[in-house]
């Protein structure tokens, strides 16, 4: 499956060309009385072309990102097509996954975003998407251009362990997401619960990795430990800005978002030790569902996420790395060549994520 969609045609040229009368052959001894216009006509076509097709109406919209940080990207695309109105519904990747599906045979939706790839990929299985490569998608990395052109990624971000400045001392902190099983931080650590994206996204790649065997006493190792689990990270991240815990497991940007809020957080990148399993990352991916109806407007979505535009609002509102080369990180964002990132093929990961969510309710992690 790929996912780089052809986008919008946005200048379509019909060419006819006009006939002329054909003038009366000049006689050899007398000049030709062809005008200088009808004699221009025979030789250049005319050339019509037509207006660009209208990006207009109502574009659906279903999003596995909170409506906080992907709003003001939407709001500056409605900025460049002022006549498309979105319609977003926000909401869990799976439940707006399970949504899509229930909805194949008469979609709702025109688009998806999704804050991981694996549900993208599993979706795009069940032909969920149409194919369409964005405007300048050739620019993006092609691990995170989905087969068959049916989705594409849009910003990546890494799993890293936040922490209270006020309440952990540097010696005490952590150096793995192993780490977090021990019984010292018993009571005091907060995560996203099993219907967050990332959390799903995070224990997929942990069964690469290391197997179900391992990745099962890690989460049971969470549940003893008395992990609080959220729903989403934003709650995770304010808890540990408030004090409420000491470490929180979340994606890098919440830390930086905090942070901005003026809470005294620090942030761990795990398991960059010898021997360890590398920095976890993950990517948000879009798709085009198939027989959206309102298909140009979506296309024009796909290819301003993409844009150098588009990927700096990613970058600069939610300090996110933009999967564009050349696009500049936030101030204060690590660049991602400065870790070693663990090594999983996230494409074949995807075509396991049915076994991932078996794993999750069989541990029950709530």
């Amino acid at each position: 499956m790929t996912l780089r969609r052809s986008f919008i045609a946005l200048l379509i040229l019909a060419v006819g060309i006009t006939a002329c009368a054909p003038a009366s052959p000049a006689s050899p001894t007398s000049p030709t009385t062809q005008s200088p216009e009808a004699l221009a006509a025979t030789e250049t076509p005319e050339i019509k072309v037509e207006e660009p097709v209208a990006v207009t109406g109502k574009l659906v919209l279903y999003s596995g990102r909170s409506e906080a940080l992907i709003q003001p990207v939407l709001d500056a695309f409605q900025s460049k097509y002022p006549q498309v109105e979105i319609l977003l519904k926000a909401g869990s990747n799976s439940a707006l996954a399970n949504g899509l599906i229930e909805e194949q045979s008469n979609p709702q939706a025109d688009v998806f975003i999704t804050t991981e790839m694996f549900t993208v990929q599993s979706l795009s299985q069940k032909g969920l998407f149409q194919s369409y490569l964005p405007q300048g998608a050739e620019g993006l990395p092609t691990e995170f251009i989905g087969p068959d052109q049916t989705w594409v990624g849009l910003t990546r971000r890494t799993r890293v362990i936040m922490y209270n400045a006020d309440l952990v001392a540097p010696e005490e902190l952590p150096t793995s997401i192993f780490d977090l099983t021990d019984p010292k931080w018993k009571g005091q650590i907060a995560a996203a619960g099993s219907t967050n994206g990332g959390m799903q996204a995070h224990i997929a790649a942990m069964r690469k990795l290391v197997g179900d065997e391992s990745t099962t006493e890690w989460l049971e190792g969470l549940l003893a430990n008395d992990v609080t689990f959220f729903g989403g990270h934003t709650d995770v991240r304010k808890a540990v800005g408030a004090g409420e815990f000491k470490l929180g497991l979340v994606n890098h940007y919440y830390y930086h978002l905090q942070k901005a809020e003026g809470s005294n957080v620090g942030v761990i990148y795990p398991d960059q030790g010898q021997g360890q399993i590398g920095l976890l990352s993950n990517v948000t991916a879009s798709g085009i569902i198939k027989g959206a109806k309102n298909l140009p407007a979506a296309q024009a979505l796909l290819d301003f996420l993409v844009s150098p535009e588009g990927q700096k609002l990613f970058a600069e509102g939610n300090y996110e790395y933009p999967l564009l080369p050349g696009v500049a990180l936030r101030e204060g964002v690590t660049p991602l060549e400065t870790f070693r990132l663990a090594e999983i093929d996230i494409l074949s990961t995807a075509l396991d994520l049915d076994a991932t969510f078996d794993l999750i309710e069989a541990v029950g992690l709530p």
